[in-house]
């Protein structure tokens, strides 16, 4: 048979296997799965180098599904092909067909949308959240060209995604970083969910537009088995240094059963006298391309090379004052301040020398982060990505960075990091590896006003610490260093936790709290003061002001216990114990909008049923510019005499 016929007699068959499981199923987009299915089984069983016995294998060329929606022909594909299967490595079976009735079932290992983390390691993040595949296709290039792996990625995004920012994001860094290992497949079916596609994202226009961003563009019949396998073969023969390649491929939604399933079939299963009518449609398809009786296994998927063995060596890291003193700073180290910052960048720096892993990602404020400090070595230059102010394109790059087996560091201010909140969500869904520091979060800044400032974050990712991970963890920590000795420990914490973690730091200087003796672990909190009347529960910048409500309290004959509540989650029974020892009261202290550490606090006293009183001070306002940081608080009723009131208030019947 030739070439073109079992490519149709192919694609047919997965066509079937689409509608079929998603009827099984009751819901799913069978239509857009078939709309893939020439440019998929081309890929599957022609053009990508890969083992369907170890799908994760690590030079196997990668396909990163953006149209997450159309992932039945994948798991199609997958089921003739025997891919392997499982969470577990050491368990894990071939899928058959008769698995795929399990699609969207509880405990199957077909989620409705793709998620290696359920037990299907072809794929490499979790994706269906439309607009972020391009970017995490971009990281897992990255990772290849750092680690010289022949590995190539190709991306299928749908016509209609095109118009989410990131997608246009993700194309200007591969045109950036000339990244010729990664191929935007684009297909351009003409129907969203709602309706048509919109003129801006046609096939045509589509196609002009990649021109514009500087690819070499082959626009091409989607469902025509040659020119996909022409495209294909030029990507393959891209040197380092050509012009990078896309692909607009004309596709049909429903291909094959049109007849069938008219209009805008979108997100439902054809099923009962539908189904039926369409599946007999595909059969009279196949015999016009094929014949009735051709097969439709003439394929030999290529392996991809042979990896090479490789040692993940880690080794120490020096002091911060080490550090310091290596870096000309000893006399900012005698005048005893550092912004958290700055001992975020020493510290990445440490660790980019002690694990080649270790990759930084920054989005155009290096220098107002720290991540220059990396950066800016020379032994390490490569392993910096500018990303540009392009947030959520880095987050999900630090995503496929991660599964390429990567230690990314992606830093922005925290205010911009909210932007990206929808792709962080994703990363900790695909079992993400990844750190992300917001800088200039809090009131603290002052100067520049709300709009610089950081103050949602720590309720948002506080609600991800309230989850747990695919390894069992929290789905994420959150930390909040008071001083330069803390952020530079957490920074190395970070890097040994496997998952998902969040620190904040600050702009100020800040004077020191701790020395290099300090030990720092994620879920803990440290003891500065121990009293008697008053639990004082403080983070980042404010455990500086409620270290000054500590004298004005003593003046007034209250015994004060503070705490610096680093990390989210933190030990409840043991800030319990030290809640009870002060009588159950306690005042929580942050920067930031509520529903953050204060509540979290508050769950743990109402988890425990024990009788507490709670004060939750936070910012209750929104906050203008101001000159000074203590300025802000006095505005924003934060400062040291605001505690020192709330805790007499608090204390009315409770001191002696």
């Amino acid at each position: 048979m030739s070439f073109e016929a079992a490519v149709h007699a192919q694609a047919i068959d997965l066509d079937r296997l689409s509608l079929e499981m998603c009827a099984e199923a009751g819901s799913g987009h069978p239509t857009t799965a078939m709309a893939l299915g020439h440019l998929v089984t081309v890929l599957m069983f022609h053009s990508m180098r890969w083992s369907p016995e170890q799908p994760d294998y690590p030079t196997s060329d990668r396909l990163v599904l953006s149209a997450g929606h159309a992932v039945p022909i994948v798991y199609a594909a997958c089921a003739r092909l025997g891919v392997m299967v499982g969470a577990d490595p050491a368990s894990r079976r071939p899928l058959k067909v008769e698995d795929l009735a399990s699609l969207r079932a509880a405990g199957s290992v077909l989620e409705g949308h793709p998620n290696p983390r359920q037990g299907f390691p072809f794929f490499d993040a979790a994706t269906g959240s439309l607009g972020q595949g391009l970017s995490v296709a971009a990281g897992l290039a990255e990772a290849a060209r750092l680690d010289a792996n022949p590995r190539r990625i190709y991306c299928i995004l749908g016509d209609g995604e095109a118009r989410e920012g990131q997608v246009a994001e993700a194309l200007d860094q591969i045109i950036d970083r000339g990244l010729t290992n990664v191929l935007p497949i684009f297909s351009c079916n003409g129907w969203g969910q709602a309706g048509k596609v919109s003129g801006q994202q046609s096939a045509q226009t589509l196609a002009k537009k990649l021109e514009a961003f500087g690819f070499d563009v082959r626009d091409i019949d989607g469902h025509a088995p040659a020119e996909i396998r022409d495209a294909f073969e030029a990507f393959a023969n891209l040197s380092p240094g050509d012009t990078p390649m896309a692909v607009v491929a004309r596709t049909v939604k429903g291909w094959g059963a049109t007849g069938a399933l008219t209009g805008n079939w979108h997100g439902k299963p054809a099923t009962g006298a539908a189904l039926q009518a369409a599946l007999e449609e595909l059969d009279q398809k196949r015999i016009e391309l094929t014949s009735a009786l051709a097969q439709s296994d003439r394929f030999t998927i290529q392996p991809p090379e042979p990896a090479p063995a490789r040692e993940t060596v880690v080794g120490d890291t020096p002091t911060l004052t080490k550090m310091m003193k290596d870096a000309d700073m000893e006399s900012v180290l005698h005048s005893g301040r550092l912004a958290t910052r700055k001992a975020y960048g020493l510290a990445l720096r440490a660790l980019g020398h002690a694990d080649e892993r270790v990759v930084a990602l920054d989005a155009d404020v290096s220098n107002s982060t720290f991540a220059e400090t990396f950066a800016k070595d020379p032994a390490l230059a490569d392993r910096f990505i500018e990303c540009k102010i392009a947030e959520q394109n880095m987050i999900s790059m630090a995503a496929g960075l991660s599964a390429a087996g990567k230690i990314p560091f992606a830093s922005s201010f925290g205010k911009f990091i909210t932007r990206a909140y929808d792709q962080i969500e994703m990363a900790m869904n695909s079992g993400a590896n990844l750190k992300i520091v917001g800088s200039h979060v809090g009131v603290s800044l002052a100067a520049d006003g709300p709009s610089q400032m950081a103050l949602p974050d720590v309720a948002w990712f506080r609600s991800l610490a309230t989850a747990r991970d695919h390894r069992g963890g929290p789905g994420c920590y959150l930390l909040q260093p008071a001083d330069a000795f803390a952020a530079y420990a957490l920074t190395l914490a970070m890097a040994e936790h496997e998952g998902l973690c969040y620190m904040r730091t600050m702009r100020p200087d800040v004077e020191f709290l701790y020395s290099d003796d300090a030990v720092f672990n994620l879920g803990g909190f440290e003891v500065l003061s121990e009293g008697r009347d008053v639990l004082l529960c403080a983070a980042g910048y404010m455990v500086h002001e409620a270290n000054k409500a500590l004298d004005l309290l003593d003046k007034e004959g209250v015994s004060a216990t503070l705490v610096d509540l680093y990390s989210i989650p933190f030990d409840g029974d043991a800030l319990l114990d030290l809640a009870q020892a002060n009588n159950g009261y306690v005042i929580t202290l942050e920067d930031n909008y509520g529903a953050a550490l204060g509540s979290a606090v508050a769950d743990v006293m109402a988890a425990s049923g024990d009788a507490f009183s709670l004060k939750q001070m936070h910012v209750r306002s929104i906050p203008t510019s101001t000159r000074t940081p203590e300025e802000q608080l006095q505005r924003l009723g934060l400062s040291a005499a605001d505690i020192t009131r709330s805790a007499l208030e608090l204390l009315e019947v409770g001191v002696v």
